[in-house]
């Protein structure tokens, strides 16, 4: 299988990237023969994919599948066990948004202040009062999330929701190329949950044309928005990268999940 899933993922990855961009400058970050896991023991297969401007890729799998690592080696929190992660300029901007139960243990902050750690280089929290540009583009964020009536709010007052906005418009505000969000829906209600995905979609797909990259556990929702998934089950193991059909019909993700999502095998799943 683990032979099998590589070279799937390979291919069908190089070819959607093709088809649907065109211009290497769109190229943010490539991982090559990629194999994560921990203390060089390896956890999934290896996978080589390209994370181009405009994609929304969602990473899906069971808890404990090794979404969590996976991604901490994409951040370059985590080391490779083998193969590369690496961006394509030393021009290109990520911002990373840990999911808010993260946050709500820290300093009483205001919204607003969390934007503007947006706008800092590193994690360093002490920052100095932010200057006339980071000024600017701290209330252009705001007002691009939705979330200006928020801004003087303290952040854990906040709903699900409301969290989002505050994350979101601090994503904005590093003027990032490439955004990574783990879990962005997890604590959530279904409209909020939605709202937060269109909001990300449109990062995409609209004229900031960003890559988004999700950590995901509502398959339904990722399917309505996402146009890629990179699907991780360290049981297999297996690691399979492809649109919506090629993922979730994939044996793989079906061994885990059953047929509900493949439309080959359950036309009348709504989708």
């Amino acid at each position: 299988m683990q032979t099998h899933d590589h070279a799937h993922a390979h291919t069908h990855a190089d070819g959607h990237a093709h088809h649907q961009h065109e211009h290497s400058s769109d190229l943010l970050l490539c991982c090559e023969d990629l194999v994560v896991g921990y203390n060089g023991k390896p956890l999934l297969p290896a996978i080589s994919l390209q994370i181009r401007r405009g994609t929304f890729l969602s990473v899906i799998g069971r808890n404990g599948s090794g979404k969590s690592t996976w991604f901490k080696t994409l951040l370059g929190m985590l080391p490779p066990v083998s193969g590369s992660v690496a961006r394509t300029s030393e021009h290109v901007k990520s911002a990373y948004v840990p999911q808010t139960s993260g946050i709500d243990a820290l300093l009483p902050v205001r919204s607003r202040e969390l934007v503007q750690w947006g706008r800092l280089s590193g994690w360093n929290f002490l920052w100095p009062f932010p200057k006339k540009q980071d000024r600017a583009v701290v209330e252009s964020a705001l007002d691009s999330a939705g979330a200006r009536p928020i801004a003087n709010r303290p952040y854990r007052d906040l709903s699900g929701g409301q969290k989002q906005r505050a994350l979101l418009a601090r994503v904005l505000a590093t003027e990032a190329d490439l955004v990574l969000l783990d879990e962005p829906t997890a604590s959530m209600d279904a409209v909020a949950e939605r709202e937060t995905m269109q909001r990300l979609a449109e990062l995409a797909r609209g004229p900031r044309r960003l890559a988004v990259v999700v950590v995901s556990h509502d398959l339904q929702m990722a399917a309505d928005f996402c146009d890629q998934f990179l699907f991780v089950d360290k049981d297999g193991p297996a690691i399979v990268l492809g649109d919506a059909n090629t993922v979730f019909c994939h044996p793989a993700f079906r061994h885990k999940y059953g047929d509900d999502y493949c439309p080959t095998h359950n036309p009348v799943h709504p989708r």
